[in-house]
């Protein structure tokens, strides 16, 4: 049977208040007192009913984050910022992941809302923002990760994509590449439209140069490896100098593809760049040129985003935007 809190209060000889101002308010009880309460604690084996405890409050002390693909490094390490920073709030972070599937993200968002969450960071798989707006208008406090909010009533945190993708690809021209390739996809993703926008804005300011869109059913290191293997097989003359990638995994697939046969030499016969700067870029065989991305940056800001929304109901959303980095390796410059 389990124990409660006035098997406590009896066996500590307290009152049922006091044992719940040691539990949730100390402060306000001697310390002889909590210690005696703790003592009675520990040798019933209390625990508290924390659920029952937040449905009369009415919110968690748990925020909810949903990412694409926590597969993918660079997800990974935004969760775990993330993590960090609400603790700092006393919050925990409860993780989903979509892989990348609106039918699966609706269901997280659904479970999330009945376990009551104290608020929802999610990186959306779509356009379709209805049913966050509908949380937000209940009263949970929602933050897109990943994803610029500007001229909606979401804060959000974002990277500018646009910039990054036009970054990398100039980096490719100023090298003297021509024929350039954009590998990724799913279309349907904004991170991987954005970096698409970006090479070709960066393309079309060089006379000469072309681009070759080469999407991807996923951003994987099977789907670089797939497109890595067709692009070997082509002649010299129709194959790109210059391969950017909408993400390291997809990026290190290509990378893969290229030399494991020794057929082609990177980035002698081709150049090839990255996004997102994981771990493992600077470690492949041929030390991988990416575009670097705050992480740990992001998934704190969502949190303090998530604090600040929850704490002012009438404030204006903010949506602040980084500016990612060049990172210049191997895969680039002999």
């Amino acid at each position: 049977m389990a124990v409660s809190m006035r098997d406590v209060a009896n066996a500590a000889s307290v009152s049922l208040g006091t044992v719940s101002n040691v539990l949730n308010a100390p402060e306000k009880v001697s310390p002889a007192t909590v210690a005696r309460v703790q003592e009675a604690i520990d040798r019933l084996g209390f625990v508290r009913n924390d659920a029952a405890r937040q449905l009369k409050a009415g919110r968690s002390r748990c925020a909810g984050l949903v990412v694409l693909d926590i597969g993918n490094p660079f997800f990974t390490d935004v969760a775990r910022a993330a993590e960090q920073q609400a603790a700092a709030h006393q919050l925990t972070v409860l993780l989903g992941t979509s892989d990348g599937d609106g039918t699966k993200e609706r269901a997280y968002i659904d479970i999330f809302t009945e376990q009551r969450v104290f608020g929802l960071m999610v990186s959306p798989v779509g356009e379709d923002l209805d049913r966050l707006e509908a949380l937000r208008r209940r009263g949970t406090p929602v933050v897109l990760v990943d994803r610029d909010g500007t001229g909606t009533q979401f804060d959000s945190v974002a990277v500018d994509d646009v910039a990054g993708g036009c970054l990398a690809t100039a980096h490719l021209l100023d090298i003297g590449r021509r024929r350039i390739a954009f590998v990724g996809g799913p279309a349907s993703l904004r991170q991987v439209r954005d970096r698409r926008r970006g090479a070709e804005k960066a393309v079309d300011q060089v006379p000469g140069a072309r681009l070759e869109v080469i999407e991807t059913t996923t951003l994987s290191v099977l789907a670089g490896r797939t497109v890595g293997e067709e692009l070997r097989r082509r002649p010299a003359a129709d194959r790109p100098d210059g391969v950017f990638c909408a993400n390291d995994l997809v990026a290190i697939g290509v990378l893969q593809a290229f030399t494991m046969l020794g057929a082609l030499r990177v980035p002698e016969d081709v150049a090839l760049i990255g996004y997102d700067d994981i771990d493992f870029a600077q470690s492949a065989v041929v030390p991988l040129s990416s575009i670097h991305q705050p992480t740990a940056l992001i998934g704190a800001t969502a949190v303090d985003l998530l604090m600040a929304a929850a704490g002012a109901e009438d404030r204006a959303p903010a949506h602040p935007v980084f500016v990612p980095e060049l990172v210049v390796r191997q895969s680039t410059v002999a």
